[in-house]
């Protein structure tokens, strides 16, 4: 009997979450858990296991492929999303199986689902039945539009950004919609999600009871770009659609250079006086359409001419030394390869080597690491992502104390 292995040392140490999360918005929440040092069991269909685990790209003995090509290779998306989660597998729909299910619920704390809305409820392990077999547990759902909706609309992140209005937030007016380049949606919503379970945790400390909490990737989305103030701006009649600047605060965006771009963000009057001075055109401080920001929200063009004029004539490393000097908030725009890989974020484990389970770290590709930082507490993983159904022996002999006989009778009946 394989022996159940404890999680990562961190401040959610001794939590215990029960994971019937998939694909993205649901993994990532539970992920962030994992990473801060709860006790993550990960349930998975055992005939295919998380979609996921068929999505390209995946790496193996072999390297790098698009296909599945030896029984090493694993998803990046597996080895990414699901480093320090027990993989245990479990068909909800077999007889017996909620019998199991339920088992782990009583040793949990939480449990989280990201399923279409009533689904969880449909197969049995909704929060009625959850709280039932244990008053005390936590339960989160995310969902596209939230349990109380049910638009028949699948909520693939491309959809959210669509309906929250975010796609028209980027590009210049006249632009077609912009997909944000990463599934923004999916990655935010988890993040409210853990937030709700954390403060649902805190209440059960004082009432000796969970709750259930409902997480809407479309209001998760939406409230974010709602922090914007975009019905006033149009009502001033300023565009919304401003592209690479944002002319309210100019000079603030990204500007060309002879070999590259830099974001130039100088809101405040005495940033862009010493801007100005760096420029070498100290004249328009003696402007007052460009010498105060009330100013220079009437005549916001020209003043991103005359600073994109200056940078336009000199490489990405001269304008950020110059403007460095003169204390000036500048910063080159880089390629992804380039961000993951600085020192800064690097040091802090913010971003980290994507890890195998047979081949240790691959060289050359890196991941999400936790991006918070404790005095007292440690953040990171015990151990990689699991292969589908690898901690079956150690999650239900060792932690749930079924015996050698039961687990291969469910073996066999094809419940796990």
């Amino acid at each position: 009997m394989s022996e159940f292995e404890p999680s990562a040392q961190g401040p959610l140490e001794g939590l215990v979450v029960v994971d019937l999360t998939r694909a993205l918005s649901g993994p990532r929440a539970t992920w962030l858990m994992a990473g801060l040092g709860a006790t993550v069991i990960k349930i998975e269909d055992p005939h295919a296991g998380d979609s996921v685990r068929l999505n390209p790209p995946y790496v193996g003995a072999n390297g790098l492929s698009l296909t599945k090509r030896d029984e090493s290779d694993m998803t990046l998306a597996v080895l990414n999303r699901s480093p320090g989660k027990h993989s245990v597998t479990l068909d909800l729909k077999k007889p017996g199986a909620l019998d199991i299910f339920f088992d782990l619920v009583r040793r949990a704390d939480i449990v989280v689902e990201n399923f279409t809305a009533g689904t969880a409820e449909r197969l049995g392990v909704g929060y009625a039945a959850a709280s039932q077999a244990n008053q005390r547990i936590v339960y989160c759902s995310i969902s596209g539009f939230g349990q109380d909706s049910d638009t028949g609309v699948r909520a693939m992140d491309t959809v959210i950004q669509a309906l929250s209005g975010l796609m028209m937030t980027h590009g210049r007016p006249g632009d077609p919609p912009i997909r944000v380049g990463i599934p923004i949606a999916d990655n935010v919503a988890p993040l409210f999600a853990v937030i709700g379970i954390l403060a649902a945790l805190r209440r059960r400390d004082e009432t000796g009871r969970g709750q259930y909490i409902d997480v809407s990737m479309l209001g998760a989305m939406t409230s974010l770009v709602a922090t914007e103030d975009w019905e006033a701006m149009e009502q001033l009649g300023q565009p919304i659609r401003t592209g690479p600047t944002l002319p309210r605060l100019a000079p603030f965006g990204v500007f060309g250079c002879k070999d590259g771009h830099v974001a130039i963000v100088a809101p405040q009057d005495k940033m862009v006086h010493d801007l100005f001075r760096a420029i070498g055109r100290p004249d328009l401080l003696d402007d007052p359409r460009f010498s105060t920001r009330d100013g220079r929200v009437g005549e916001p063009r020209l003043v991103e001419e005359a600073v994109e004029a200056w940078t336009s004539e000199r490489s990405v490393d001269d304008v950020i030394g110059i403007l460095e000097a003169e204390r000036v908030p500048v910063a080159p725009v880089r390629t992804q390869k380039e961000a993951l890989n600085d020192p800064r974020v690097v040091e802090r484990g913010e971003t980290r080597p994507v890890t195998h389970p047979e081949l240790g770290e691959i060289p050359g590709i890196r991941t999400s690491g936790v991006p918070i930082k404790f005095s007292e507490d440690t953040t990171g993983f015990a151990f990689a992502a699991r292969g589908l159904g690898d901690d079956n022996d150690a999650v239900y002999g060792d932690l749930l104390g079924y015996g050698a006989e039961r687990l291969a009778e469910l073996r066999e009946s094809g419940v796990i």
